[in-house]
């Protein structure tokens, strides 16, 4: 049965985002920074800036992190809006569980910088740390939402270039086919407190631009999927994108992946960033943390 605390945040979540649907997009957009912006950081976080030519974004390091066991995170937004100031609580307890360092790329968002933008930074980022030495089984991807769509993206090209891939990725509420097909995006529009499918497919459409939604880079579930590395998928049972992550689970499975997926049963949107307030969070943050133990042993 789910918490008393998650029932209260899944309330307090479906009452205080309707309004902010409805503002414009940069509204929105320094709304989300706000709201974020309040959450109390886990004690001992470091975060310190990370600017190369072409990319930006920030490194998180808590107590236990070992400087050899290294996240690449790509945080949520609808592709359009979020940063990794508005997802450091979330990396900074990811780091903690995982005893991990984080760099939270600060990729460029639509509809300034439509796709493949957001993908190239990821990509960038990802061959900057193997040029500093870091080896690819040291290095693990993740991503929430949006964030989980660039990752996997990511992960495709650099199978389809040859080049060796991280050790793993994690992927939360993953968006996979932004072709519209998954029933879920109907069918359990009622249960999701967060996402509203008439605010989400504009944004989606912004990053999509000029380019085809069944693009297998746009839409992850349209591609081969065989050599990917393991995958640990979250997704909670009372999303729109409830359909996207099982999906995609099974087509990975299919094609012989070592893919981890679970359902939270009554659980929203990345509920993982309620960190530590509730209780389910930090049970799915616990989760990720050994994933990135065991693929990315000491």
């Amino acid at each position: 049965m789910v918490s008393v605390r998650a029932r209260a945040m899944r309330f307090l979540i479906r009452s205080s985002f309707r309004p902010v649907r409805r503002l414009p997009l940069e509204r929105r957009r320094a709304r989300i920074e706000r709201l974020s912006g309040r959450a109390k950081l886990p004690r001992g976080t470091m975060v310190s800036p990370f600017q190369v030519p072409g990319l930006r974004g920030e490194w998180v390091r808590m107590p236990g992190s070992r400087e050899d066991r290294l996240i690449l995170y790509l945080h949520g937004g609808a592709f359009c809006m979020g940063s990794p100031a508005s997802h450091r609580n979330l990396v900074a307890h990811m780091c903690t569980h995982g005893e991990a360092l984080a760099l939270s790329l600060d990729y460029r968002l639509a509809p300034e910088h439509p796709f493949p933008a957001a993908i190239e930074d990821a990509l960038e980022a990802y061959r900057y740390l193997r040029r500093s030495g870091v080896a690819p089984a040291r290095i693990a991807f993740a991503g929430d939402s949006a964030g989980a769509n660039i990752a996997l993206a990511a992960l495709i090209t650099l199978r389809d270039a040859g080049e060796p891939l991280p050790a793993a990725a994690v992927c939360i509420s993953p968006p996979t086919d932004l072709t519209g097909a998954s029933e879920s995006l109907l069918s359990r529009a009622r249960l999701d407190p967060l996402l509203r499918i008439e605010t989400v497919i504009p944004l989606c459409r912004a990053y999509v631009g000029g380019s085809r939604p069944e693009d297998p880079l746009v839409s992850p579930l349209h591609a081969d999927l065989r050599g990917m590395p393991p995958l640990l998928i979250h997704v909670g049972s009372c999303e729109i994108l409830h359909d996207d992550a099982v999906r995609f689970a099974e087509k990975a499975k299919e094609a012989g992946v070592d893919v981890v997926l679970e359902v939270w049963d009554q659980l929203w949107h990345v509920w993982h960033a309620a960190v530590p307030h509730v209780p389910e969070a930090t049970e799915a943050i616990r989760r990720i943390g050994r994933f990135l133990r065991e693929r990315i042993p000491d």
